[in-house]
């Protein structure tokens, strides 16, 4: 899972447009609530999820036998092909893998150590997209700062041929992230060699965690690395005795010419409207560290077994449902917007996308995105928008389908929500779902090498697979459509 920041404020506006064009007729209305039309389904659904071993097995052959997954990189190129394999295996129609273009970054050696007061390796792991260091590697002095108006505050008098440090504490994944994702531009318009940022987690455990950042067109390319909460807060600690600090940080990352990748993708076709479609998914592709377990192997694998498990107990939902396993949703977001491109004008028919980038913990339930918002973060606080009517009675079906998933205590259903992969699709004005669990140690896990299929319980990824089933189901079967490109609740 990533954030990438630099669409927020044409995402806003897009969501504002988009709210001003939605159609105002009046939502049709059910005869039944939705919890009491689907509530044989729901029940075997959930009976089948939870007695399902199938899912957890092919996590752990994907986790097991091909391992981290980074943009590029071979073992990500089996990981497509398995899947496809296994989709047309599981009997779903129209397998398809989509060619995708992405970008091949490649780590390299790497390291880093404080060499002056004193002597100590760092615990360390470069940021995805960093260029590397000179072959000699940088050796500089240190500042360290909480915050970006700290840094503001030292100037390029205070910052002008020094290493960066970003101490920053832990106040959520969606806030904290910034420091990692934007940091190195910031320190280099004032003249910083390279950043160390604290990883982004609450917990400290000598675990450095990676992720993606972005530069800016209008600031140096400088190296970049998390370091562990512990050495970052030592750092910290050393300069403020008040003599100098000094780093050497030596990395070999480089970017290599853009592979060839891509979507994999299967279908249950529509019994009664197969042109409209509610696709679903996660990303194949993972950091190169661990082997992307919780995020987000757990994720397209749950989210496959709840389309098998439709499937297998014969039910026909009216729509198509897709399943789509995104690729490079980690450092570059390629295949969600290659998705959205192949679509063109029949944006239109993909009535609902849900994405699970959350992790595989216990499920809690469902952030509905409205169309044309940009999506929350997976697991993050939730936002506040303003609904529209017809938004409001999509919120309204959805928590109709909320009252099923309580016996999974998945019954919550909020506003705002969606995924990295689907958020092409939202600013197209398609309703996304962001799949919730309680993230109990999620942001302990991922991003390092921690992030190991012994992370996801059994238990919890088969209620996760549950959750999915019901809702994608009957989305795909109700006779409304949320709120979306083709109007608000209506149906073309």
């Amino acid at each position: 899972m990533t954030v990438r920041p630099s669409s927020l404020v044409a995402s806003f506006l897009l969501g504002s447009l988009a709210a001003l064009s939605c159609v105002t007729s009046t939502p049709a209305q059910t005869a039944k609530p939705l919890n009491e039309v689907y509530q044989p389904e729901a029940k075997r659904l959930i009976a089948a999820a939870l007695d399902d071993p199938d899912g957890y097995a092919n996590l752990t052959y994907l986790c097991d036998h091909i391992g981290k997954r980074i943009s590029g990189s071979e073992p990500l190129g089996r990981a497509i092909t398995w899947s496809a394999d296994l989709m047309r295996r599981d009997g779903l129609e129209h397998v398809t893998i989509q060619k995708v273009m992405v970008p091949h970054w490649v780590r390299g050696h790497e390291s880093g150590s404080i060499t002056t007061p004193v002597t100590k390796p760092l615990h360390m792991l470069g940021l995805g997209m960093s260029v590397g260091t000179p072959a000699a590697g940088i050796d500089a002095e240190i500042v360290v700062v909480r915050n970006f108006d700290e840094l503001k505050k030292l100037g390029k008098t205070g910052v002008q041929g020094k290493i960066v440090v970003f101490n920053a504490p832990y106040e959520g994944y969606g806030k904290t992230v910034m420091y990692r994702v934007v940091g190195a531009s910031e320190a280099a318009k004032l003249g910083a060699v390279a950043m160390l940022v604290r990883s982004i987690t609450p917990l400290a455990l000598q675990l450095p965690h990676t992720g993606t950042l972005e530069y800016e067109k209008d600031a140096p390319k400088i190296p970049a690395a998390a370091i562990s909460l512990e050495d970052a807060m030592m750092l910290a600690r050393l300069t403020s005795e008040g003599a100098p600090v000094k780093v050497h940080l030596q990395m070999d990352a480089h970017m290599e010419a853009d592979a060839e990748s891509g979507n994999v993708m299967g279908e249950i076709v529509g019994s009664e409207k197969p042109e409209e479609v509610v696709v679903l998914g996660g990303h194949i592709d993972s950091w190169d560290v661990g082997q992307g377990a919780q995020d987000d192997g757990s994720g397209i694998m749950a989210t496959l077994e709840a389309v098998n498990l439709i499937k297998r107990l014969g039910l026909k939902p009216k729509r198509t449902i897709r399943i789509v396993f995104w690729v490079n949703e980690e450092n570059g977001g390629t295949g969600g917007e290659a998705y959205r491109k192949a679509l063109g004008e029949k944006v239109g028919n993909q009535v609902a996308a849900i994405e699970m980038d959350g992790g595989a913990e216990a499920p809690v339930g469902y952030g509905y995105g409205s169309p044309g918002s940009r999506r929350a973060t997976p697991n993050g606080p939730a936002a506040a928008p303003e609904l529209s009517d017809a938004e409001q009675h999509s919120l309204d079906l959805l928590k109709q389908v909320g009252i099923l998933l309580e016996p999974l205590g998945a019954g919550t259903i909020r506003p705002g929500g969606g995924g990295s992969d689907i958020e092409p699709l939202m600013m197209a004005g398609v309703p996304g779902l962001g799949e919730m669990t309680n993230a109990a140690h999620y942001f302990d896990w991922h991003h390092t090498e921690a992030d190991t299929i012994d992370k996801v319980d059994p238990v919890e990824f088969r209620k996760n697979v549950a959750s999915l089933a019901v809702m994608t189901y009957i989305l795909a079967d109700m006779p409304e459509r949320l709120a979306g490109h083709a109007g608000p609740g209506t149906e073309e």
